[in-house]
Formats: structure tokens, sequence, C-alpha cells
């Protein structure tokens, strides 16, 4: 067995084991699409490592794969990790988990996270066995774009307000400061105020409150997606969304709708803090909300 590199030629085996990842939740994998973005160079360093069976197998007998991704200079991301059902229960997910480690712990992190859904009870187990820790858990807002949402509370783009609210608020301290990070997709970063200064920037940012901030979001990025029931879907996506009480998250949520419909979203997700008062508070403000929450995940390298 061995522990290396995946390679484009290396596509249709991981394909073959991936690609019904979901199937029993009625849903598809992500990652026969962006293989070979995830073994091509990108803006941000990173390792897509595989495990390979050895010469004595089959030349596409790939076990497992797993990817990390270094945020920031001290900031790791792992995804991804899969293991083909011929495999599993054998101890690889784990191995594959400490080589990742051990790569961005060279590349100076000083914390590795991932994201892993409520319900996935195989990898919450395989993470804590490996060394991620309990972190933080957080939940989606979808509210519906809607042109004519007109928020209750006046809506600026201070962003040195939005700092200011942060640096002090509940959410800030349930999220451990995290937002869903600029650059790489469905991963979770350390909230910086130049974040908010660029989104501020490119008509982003949203802050609410009359005479002093009462809540704040911004605009991390928009995609499209094709699904097979619909087409092409676009999404607008809310990096993070902190607010003090019901009217504040109303009438950020309904800059959300506006915002999002000015952009051509069909749906939108907003992460937020997962608490009951802040999930009554979106419920009171008619947005939808995910099913479950999802957790992140943290080890500790320093």
């Amino acid at each position: 067995m061995e522990i290396r590199p995946a390679r484009p030629e290396d596509y249709d085996a991981v394909a073959a084991f991936t690609r019904d990842t979901w199937a029993d939740r009625g849903g598809s994998d992500y990652i026969p699409d962006i293989y070979h973005d995830w073994i091509s160079p990108g803006e941000l360093d990173q390792a897509t490592l595989l495990v390979d069976m050895g010469e004595e197998t089959p030349s596409d007998d790939v076990a497992a794969i797993a990817q990390v991704v270094m945020l920031s200079e001290y900031e790791g991301w792992a995804q991804g990790m899969r293991v083909a059902p011929d495999y599993r229960e054998q101890g690889l997910a784990t191995r594959l988990s400490h080589a990742l480690l051990d790569w961005a712990r060279e590349r100076g992190a000083r914390r590795v996270r991932n994201m892993i859904h409520s319900w996935n009870v195989p990898s919450l187990a395989n993470a804590r066995t490996v060394g991620f820790d309990p972190g933080v858990e957080f939940r989606w807002a979808t509210p519906e774009p809607d042109a004519t949402a007109e928020p209750e509370t006046a809506v600026g783009d201070d962003a040195d307000a939005a700092w200011a609210y942060w640096t002090g608020c509940e959410a800030r301290t349930a999220l451990s400061g995290l937002a869903l990070d600029p650059v790489e997709s469905w991963a979770l970063s350390e909230l910086t105020r130049a974040r908010l200064h660029d989104a501020a920037a490119d008509d982003r940012l949203f802050v609410v409150g009359d005479d002093c901030t009462t809540g704040f979001t911004y605009r991390n990025r928009t995609y499209t997606r094709e699904r097979d029931d619909e087409g092409e879907v676009t999404w607008a996506e809310y990096a993070v969304a902190a607010w003090d009480d019901a009217p504040a998250c109303e009438s950020l949520l309904d800059a959300v709708r506006r915002d999002a419909a000015s952009v051509g979203a069909d749906r939108t997700r907003v992460l937020f803090p997962e608490r009951i008062e802040w999930i009554s508070d979106a419920s009171l403000a008619r947005s939808d909300l995910a099913e479950e929450p999802t957790f992140v995940m943290e080890a500790d390298l320093s």
C-alpha cells in the first residue's frame, strides 16, 4: 500500500468509487466533477492524496482519496475523504488523514479543520480517531431571492462598523471567528477585517442598524450548478450572518433576498451559528432552513 499524490490517470478509478457516495441520500458526489481541478495548481497550496494498493493489484485499484488545502499561513482545510466500499473499516481513512495532517504541519499549519454533516456518523468517528476535536456547528438559512424585499431597518455598507460588531457579538464566539473562505468553496477560515472591506468595495456587504449596528452579512460568491431535475441553478452564498434580535434578522434576510435577486440568483445560502434563538429568529423572518446542522471539526497542530 502506498499513499501518493493523485494523478490525471487515476481519474477513472476515483470516479468509479466516488460517483455514488451519496446515492442512498438521493444525491451525487462532487468529486468526479472537480477531480482535475483538485490535482491542478491553484490559487491555494493544496495536496490531493490517495491510497494505491500496490503493484500486485490491478492498476486501477485506488482505495481512498482526500485533500488538504492551506487557507492561510496557519489554517489548513481537509476535505473529500472517500474510501472505496471494498476497503472500508481497514484503517485507510485514518492513515490517509494522518498523511494530510503531516503535509499541512510541514507547511506551517497550526489548525486544520474539516466539515462534516451531522448525520455522517462514520466520518465523525474517524475525525475524532485521527485527532480532530469538536469545533463549531452552523446551519444554513435559505431565504428566497426577492427583488421587492424592503428591509425595515436601514442597511449600509460600513466595513468598520461590521468589524466592530463582529468582534463583540455572540455569533463570533459561537463560530470561533470563522466564516466561509473567500477562495476555497465549502471551507471555513477566520474572518478578517480586510474581507469586510473587500466586500464593501464590491457592494457585497450589508450592515443593518439605524443608530447603531444590529447585524451584518456579506455575499461571498455566486455560482451555478447543473441539476438533473432543474437545469442550471444559480446560488448566492453569504459567508456569515450575525444579528441582535428577530427584527434585525428580518431586515438582514430581506437585504439578502433583494441582493440575491439583483445578481440573478435562484437560491441563497446564508451561514449562521447553530442555536435555537437564532434558528427561531430566521424562521420568524420567513426563511427556509437546512433540516440539520453542519459540524466543523478542528485538529490542533501547534
